[in-house]
């Protein structure tokens, strides 16, 4: 018997199948925060359950943000079907105006907002929220502060290749097209081009014919051909370029003693038949997958169409989860904690199991454990049933770092970082929502993976300038945004290096961050000496072999012959940084960017690093046709094709962005570099950063100046950083290890910082030359950009926003419009300008917010040049 009665506030439900109350509650779409039941037992033994409800809204609208500039939500209806299933933090499809796109659910609402006609979402992409309420706190957070919307902040929530979205196909007469081009008297303009696109090839994207026309605005232009019939516009939804993998698995169907008295049988007819059954009956309740069965047992489908026939077996779907396979092998040490290291640990652990927000700077210098630190605080959490986000500043240092935790802690852990294929790091997403990871190690992306239950952030090598998102909006901090996660979360924040970064340096020494040190290397290791090589003098005295002086060379030699390990830093790609006309000074540039072209030997030719085009290298001056070309500058290639020369028999390998072409190239030169296979390692500032050898005594530097002589306020601080840094990699073991620094500026401050190793002293001089200049961490800065094809239009464009900018100077500082550092990128001339706000006026820098943003609004909508939209980057890392 079952009845259902409602009165009051209150639904009863009286029934002796329990189950069916669950059933009750799916249909009436009742939700457990709205809910609170209790169970009762009557007399007749039923169950008797009532239900008080609090507040019990019919959800008919879902608020959705989008991944583009727009900073207002829309509202779509939730049909029939969808009613209780749509949740905050979920991804719906949704037209939006004539395409079809991808959207986050950011608020569920009973009455629309609006008197216009509400549209219905499409579809619901997730079963579980990947965001909550109070994580969609941080997301705001993030927009507001780094002026973006906030689709683009939840951007970031997902991997790259989920979104399902329509896209515009445009398919051409070409025959009709070409026609109209010969048609038109200006063969230059922008129409002229597109009949050309079209007259040439059939089918094309926009966003292709946009790219070749070099021209955004070609949509009046294709409507116009569309309505002549020159072609037809096609909307063709487009699915999310990853999907779950699955893969045919099969297993016994029968019972162990039924399949042994089939065998007989069987094997009249087919052996292999009998040799696929044979292995399955090794483990007979295993799941085995079909194609590895089919391989392992040599054989074939047919047999295994047979035995689906006679019902022994079953053949099924199984989901199987993309793994990323570090490369990189290191072998579990047993580690004991030294005095300074358990101090460390002790302290912050003490605010993780108190839920206690608390940021944390850890000076450590190189070689003093800071990773084990790292480890033990992440153990401490994952004991009392809390999560932990580990970032790292690029790719190259997760083999090392990840191998010790996986060593550690075992396959609670994961990482996310773009050498990952589209499926590793969506099956890796997935498993961090369903609670399977607990851990997270990557680059700054890994900040926004959907972890709950966040413990403790580390950040390691804190100070890095890759943690700042320069390629898309909004342009995050990772460092800083993780300062307002982990308050967020309740939870301790480390951030660690050796040479930290002047602001994080200056919130310790004013107590918003807690210091903490390590001031010893483990081991008994000592600090390396660093000697300082001035290329000048040995080029006078005829001691320089092309870019190695006799010094290095002898030094190399004999690391060499002790079978000792060497790193050669020199932050340049490529073989010689430019081509030089001897007779008229012409110099080889990029056709599209403001910069030279680098001679690549390997494949001898000239690439651009900024845009990647292409040349073969000239055998005369294309100014003057002088054959007096100079190979001028030095990049990693000349580097290890001299030290190949200096030493045959030595085993080098080459580190830098050109090298690191495949998924695991990086993981398995490191492996062979430990084992002692490999005896140099050469590379850009990519072995400076956390690579830990014992075998390592010597390291070089090539130039000192590659990054000392950059026009940018930064500059001392990271030439500082990357020597410290590169100069740790040496002599972490009971042998002394040993730095030599090639400069033509042997007494420069920086320099002779480096050679004392002293953090302290150079953190006074720059921190005064900060204050001194108007400077973080004594101002806020933002850099406002504009670029376009047309040098005229990125200036007027950035020349409108800032005299709309200016009316609002009030404490801002702003400088006037001027070409980018790098004037032309990728066809695209570039203007800057950059605004200070005084922290001691502004301090949370609002007001320089709001006035951006206020411009930014009023320039879209006044401006004649509004097509071009200004590029804002608060707290950027260069002021150039």
């Amino acid at each position: 018997m079952r009845k259902l009665s409602a009165y009051n506030n209150q639904i009863e439900a009286s029934l002796r199948e329990p189950i069916l109350v669950v059933y009750r509650i799916l249909v009436f779409h009742f939700t457990i925060h709205d809910l609170r039941f209790s169970l009762h037992t009557t007399k007749d033994e039923s169950l008797f359950f009532t239900f008080h409800i609090s507040h019990l809204p019919y959800i008919m609208f879902a608020k959705v943000v989008f991944p583009l500039p727009f900073r207002n939500a829309f509202t779509y209806s939730i049909p029939e079907g969808f009613e209780g299933l749509v949740l905050v933090g979920m991804r719906v499809v949704v037209p939006f105006g004539k395409r079809t796109l991808t959207g986050f659910v950011i608020d569920l609402i009973e009455e629309a907002e609006t008197k216009h006609k509400i549209k219905p979402l499409r579809d619901l992409l997730d079963s579980t929220p990947i965001f909550g309420k109070e994580e969609l706190k941080f997301y705001e957070w993030v927009s507001e502060y780094y002026i973006s919307s906030l689709g683009e902040a939840l951007r970031n929530s997902v991997p790259y290749g989920l979104d399902v979205e329509s896209k515009k196909r445009i398919v051409a007469d070409m025959n009709f097209c070409f026609s109209l081009y010969k048609e038109e008297k200006n063969k230059n303009s922008t129409r002229a081009k597109v009949l050309d696109l079209l007259s040439q090839k059939e089918t094309y994207t926009i966003s292709m014919l946009q790219k070749l026309a070099k021209k955004k605005s070609i949509y009046s232009i294709l409507n116009t051909l569309e309505k002549k019939g020159a072609v037809s516009i096609i909307n063709e939804i487009e699915d999310a370029k990853v999907k779950i993998k699955k893969i045919k698995h099969i297993k016994l169907n029968k019972n162990v003693d039924d399949v042994y008295a089939a065998l007989p049988e069987i094997e009249k007819r087919s052996t292999k038949q009998v040799v696929l059954l044979m292995e399955m009956l090794s483990a007979p309740e295993e799941e085995y997958p079909l194609a590895q069965l089919l391989k392992k047992t040599n054989a074939n489908q047919s047999s295994v169409n047979s035995l689906f026939k006679k019902d022994l077996i079953d053949v099924f779907q199984k989901e199987v989860e993309r793994k990323f396979i570090e490369t990189y092998e290191e072998d579990k040490k047993k580690i004991k904690l030294t005095t300074e290291q358990k101090a460390v640990v002790e302290k912050v652990s003490k605010n993780v199991a108190s839920k206690i927000f608390k940021p944390y700077l850890l000076h450590g210098v190189t070689g003093s454990g800071k990773t084990q630190v790292y480890i033990e605080l992440v153990r401490k959490a994952l004991d009392i049933g809390r999560n932990a986000i580990v970032l790292v500043p690029e790719i190259s240092l997760t083999p090392q770092i990840t191998t010790r935790f996986y060593n550690e802690l075992g396959d609670s852990i994961t990482v996310m970082h773009s050498r990952m294929s589209l499926g590793e790091r969506y099956d890796a997403w997935r498993g961090i929502i369903k609670g399977k990871y607990r851990v997270v190690i990557g680059p700054r992306s890994a900040l926004f993976v959907p972890l709950k239950n966040i413990g403790i952030i580390i950040v390691d090598e804190e100070h890095d300038a890759s943690y700042k998102q320069y390629e898309i909006v909004p342009k995050y901090n990772a460092r800083d945004a993780a300062v307002v996660k982990a308050n967020m979360n309740k939870a301790p924040i480390l951030l660690g290096s050796a040479t930290p970064s002047i602001e994080s340096m200056y919130n310790a020494i004013s107590h918003k961050y807690e210091l903490l040190e390590l001031k010893d290397r483990i081991d008994d290791a000592k600090l390396p000496s660093v000697s300082l090589v001035d290329i000048s003098f040995e080029q006078k005295t005829k001691k320089m072999d092309g870019a190695f002086s006799t010094i290095l060379v002898n030094k190399i030699n004999d690391r060499l012959q002790k079978n000792e390990s060497v790193i050669i830093l020199q932050n340049r790609r490529g073989f010689a940084t430019q081509i030089y006309c001897e007779d008229c000074g012409e110099i080889e540039m990029c056709d599209n960017c403001s910069v030279s072209m680098v001679h690549h030997i390997n494949k001898n030719l000239l690439q651009c690093h900024y845009c990647g085009n292409k040349k073969t290298v000239p055998k005369a001056c294309v100014k003057c046709g002088s054959l007096s070309l100079k190979f001028f500058g030095t990049g990693t290639q000349r580097v290890e094709d001299e030290l190949l020369y200096n030493f045959p028999d030595a085993k080098i390998e080459r580190i830098d962005s050109d090298t690191l072409n495949r998924k695991g190239r990086l993981g398995e030169i490191l492996n062979r570099f430990k084992s002692g296979e490999t005896q140099i390692l050469v590379g850009t500032q990519i072995v400076a950063k956390g690579l830990d050898f014992s075998n390592v005594t010597l390291v070089g530097v090539i130039s000192a100046e590659t990054t000392l002589w950059i026009p940018d306020f930064r500059a001392d601080e990271r030439t500082f950083q990357l020597l410290t840094q590169v100069s740790g990699r040496a002599g972490r073991s009971v042998i002394e290890g040993e730095v030599i620094i090639q400069t033509q500026n042997k007494s420069h401050f920086v320099l002779q910082k480096v050679l004392a190793n002293d953090y302290h002293g150079f953190y006074k001089n720059e921190i005064k030359l900060r204050e001194e200049n108007g400077y973080p961490p004594f101002t806020r800065i933002c850099t406002v950009e504009t670029k376009d094809d047309s040098e005229y239009k990125a200036r007027g464009a950035l020349n409108d926003f800032y005299n709309f900018l200016i009316k609002k100077k009030a404490s801002l500082s702003i400088s006037v419009p001027q070409p980018a550092m790098i004037a032309r990128i990728k066809g695209k001339y570039r203007f800057k300008i950059l605004i200070k706000s005084q922290k001691s006026i502004d301090p949370s820098g609002k007001y320089l917010r709001n006035a951006v943003l206020e411009s930014f609004i009023e320039y879209n909508q006044r401006s004649k040049f509004s097509d071009i939209k200004p590029i804002i980057d608060m707290d950027p890392q260069s002021s150039s």
